[in-house]
């Protein structure tokens, strides 16, 4: 009880002194809510379509009813060619729709060669057309398709428009889809590249915003002594200050996390989707996302405890903080470098690295429960050890008055 009760002694004076000053608690937990709204909604607009890298072989051009005429062309494409022993169906249904699946399928009518030397362009009857399916959302399908529709509308012109490639897939009445990517998909890979580096930064704003003036904001006031004399340990000192100190940095963040999910609905809507159907999160994906944070923030603030009780005054505690801060930014770039996610789950042992592969796994549709488990088990951990450190400082008089 007396622990306890300590402990919420710290908990309560940290409280009023981070919730007495306006400016602070408008800067660390209203403004970085307000700030990701309006960029978010700005950026709706203007975002565009990325791909992911893919790493699952060679690709393939499946094709049926290869014409003569166009044999030798097909063989000499720089990608792998099958023209029997598939099932087309399996592969418009299935494995177009898989985003990993480096393939397309083209589709020439029976006959074509036949068709285009009866074609009549005068005639008014529809023209033959060659049906390519692929997936946008893979990089090596895209590339593909591509590079089989420019050749095909190369070898079209030079027959004078002949056939058609795709005939009225752009129309909105159009009656079937060439292109097997899905929304969500492309949705996710866009926000799985992008949230968590913005969360990974707001979060540590909020963390710096708070943590180093706690600690060697009292040693430059000279505070620090008051605690360290009081009939309490040291460990529920440490305790304390973490525990208050990742309660108002994750305000920030809660403040953060709340921008995002206003914002998706003006994002989606700048992107043409229906905004009433727009919202592709779950509510447990929120809770994912939710225990991520809450664990991350409790590493970012052990750490900056750490670094701060190293300091002398506020001052140089920013300046022992900001390698770490470099590292926290670069860390939430790594999805944007391309690559799938890491199989390893040992890679989610790594601090911050983990949080924002775990959000990144989340916000894009490709939730690995075990990975994201790790990830808070290993947080939790990492804080555990961090109180144990900051424990051991605050009993060393050279490290708290430089004796």
């Amino acid at each position: 009880m007396r622990k306890q009760g300590n402990v919420w002694t710290i908990v309560r004076k940290e409280f009023a002194r981070f919730f007495g000053d306006r400016a602070l608690l408008f800067t660390a937990v209203i403004m970085p809510g307000l700030l990701i709204y309006i960029v978010y909604s700005l950026m709706g607009e203007n975002i565009g379509k990325s791909h992911q890298d893919d790493n699952a072989g060679p690709t393939t051009v499946y094709v049926d009813n290869l014409p003569e005429s166009l044999r030798g062309d097909f063989d000499s494409i720089p990608f792998q060619l099958v023209t029997e022993g598939f099932n087309a169906v399996a592969l418009i249904g299935d494995s177009l729709a898989d985003k990993e699946k480096n393939l397309i399928y083209v589709n020439f009518p029976p006959h074509f060669d036949s068709l285009i030397a009866a074609y009549d362009p005068m005639g008014g009857e529809m023209a033959p057309n060659v049906k390519i399916y692929h997936n946008s959302n893979s990089d090596n399908s895209e590339l593909a398709y591509q590079t089989v529709k420019t050749y095909l509308e190369d070898w079209e012109n030079s027959r004078n428009n002949m056939f058609d490639i795709n005939a009225n897939a752009e129309s909105p009445d159009a009656e079937e889809t060439f292109d097997m990517a899905d929304e969500d998909d492309s949705l996710g890979e866009i926000l799985g590249q992008l949230f968590p580096m913005l969360l990974m930064m707001l979060l540590f704003s909020g963390c710096m915003a708070v943590a180093p003036t706690a600690i060697a904001g009292e040693k430059e006031r000279g505070t620090i002594a008051t605690l360290l004399v009081t009939p309490m340990r040291r460990s529920e000192l440490a305790i304390g200050k973490i525990l208050s100190l990742s309660t108002f940095a994750m305000l920030s963040g809660l403040s953060s996390f709340l921008g995002i999910i206003l914002s998706l609905p003006r994002m989606l809507n700048g992107d043409g989707v229906d905004i009433d159907f727009a919202i592709p999160y779950t509510t447990s994906d929120y809770l994912l996302i939710l225990c991520v944070l809450i664990s991350t923030v409790l590493v970012m603030v052990s750490c900056i405890s750490i670094l701060s009780a190293l300091a002398k005054d506020v001052k140089s505690a920013g300046t022992l903080v900001l390698p770490l801060m470099l590292l926290v930014m670069f860390v939430g770039f790594t999805p944007m470098l391309g690559g799938d996610a890491p199989e390893a789950l040992t890679a989610y042992l790594i601090p911050f690295y983990n949080s924002v592969q775990s959000m990144a796994s989340v916000f894009s549709f490709n939730i690995n429960p075990a990975a994201i488990g790790i990830t808070v088990v290993a947080n939790i951990a990492y804080t555990a050890i961090a109180v144990f450190v900051l424990t051991r400082m605050f009993n060393s008089e050279k490290v708290m008055f430089g004796k």
